[in-house]
């Protein structure tokens, strides 16, 4: 738990996560007893850490809402568990409110990742251009599309702040899953750098890693690694490919290599990766290749017959 200490404005305090869950961010106002506000909850297996985390930084206080991001697993996993602890109301970008209220799998990401999610309910709704005041600022909302086309940004005029989730991290973004999906998604992510540029923000909290003030570095970072991914687009490919089977022996462990194959064999994302990337490559070659690519680069070991996490 970190309270962002001198130049960082007070009554924010980052939890800043390991993979599997993104960074959790504790809003409170000044006044002691006044409820405080969380942007962003980790993932489901996590729950219970998030919890207890968010208890201590509250310090006794209600906890006032349930802020997310975007809705991807890492970023809402323990949505569900705060909500039945602390009876918090949950506020999601508008995009996919439907997707939410019927819980569907497929338009919430969750199946085609191979990831999970507790299912849990919203009550508002986050309009980009809308303003809310939590912890004692006026925070206001912006549209973030790119990495997730729903994605918002949460920007704090006064002080500079913004809490970026995966538009923005200090060494690049996250994976842009539209892209995969056939949609022109790099543009989008163009659009929301420019948009960060012109907000001027003074600090940025990530969806992951630490907070950070050198804005103008991170986003040359990013712009680099777009012009990459324009210029050979099968290094987004093979990104967000090795990204999809890391996570998923972050939450494993350790699984037998015919399991693992079967997951990636069942897992839709990798379908429309190897279709829209390297359709000319075999699949049993190229899953071959990327397991490969795994476990050379350190992140998965094999032992025995089986496939570990590389940072277990």
């Amino acid at each position: 738990m970190i309270a962002l200490g001198s130049g960082w404005p007070a009554g924010i305090v980052l939890l800043e996560r390991g993979w599997l869950s993104a960074n959790n961010i504790v809003l409170l106002p000044p006044e002691p007893d006044a409820p405080g506000v969380v942007v962003d909850t980790g993932y489901v297996t996590h729950a219970a850490q998030t919890l207890a985390l968010v208890r201590h930084a509250l310090q006794g206080r209600p906890l006032a809402r349930i802020v997310n991001t975007h809705l991807h697993s890492d970023h809402c996993g323990g949505n569900a568990a705060l909500q039945n602890a602390f009876g918090s109301p949950v506020a999601i970008p508008p995009g996919e409110a439907e997707a939410v209220r019927h819980w569907d799998l497929d338009r919430l990401s969750y199946r085609f990742t191979g990831q999970q999610c507790a299912p849990f309910r919203f009550d508002e709704l986050l309009h980009p251009g809308s303003r809310h005041t939590w912890g004692g600022r006026t925070w206001e909302v912006h549209a973030a599309p790119g990495h997730d086309p729903h994605a918002v940004m949460l920007f704090e005029p006064d002080s500079g702040t913004l809490i970026s989730g995966d538009a923005l991290w200090e060494n690049g973004f996250g994976v842009v899953f539209p892209e995969i999906e056939g949609e022109q998604a790099l543009d989008e992510v163009h659009a929301s750098l420019d948009l960060i540029a012109a907000l001027r923000p003074r600090r940025v909290i990530p969806g992951h890693g630490s907070a950070f003030s050198q804005v103008d570095a991170a986003l040359e970072k990013a712009h680099r690694r777009l012009a990459q991914f324009r210029s050979d687009p099968l290094k987004h490919g093979w990104y967000a490919a090795k990204v999809l089977v890391k996570f998923h022996l972050l939450e494993v462990q350790r699984e037998p290599l015919s399991s693992l194959r079967s997951w990636m064999e069942h897992t839709p994302y990798f379908g429309l990766i190897h279709s829209r990337y390297f359709g000319s490559t075999p699949w049993p070659q190229w899953q071959e290749a990327l397991l490969s690519a795994l476990l050379e680069g350190g992140a998965a070991r094999r032992e025995g017959d089986d496939i570990a996490d590389g940072d277990a």
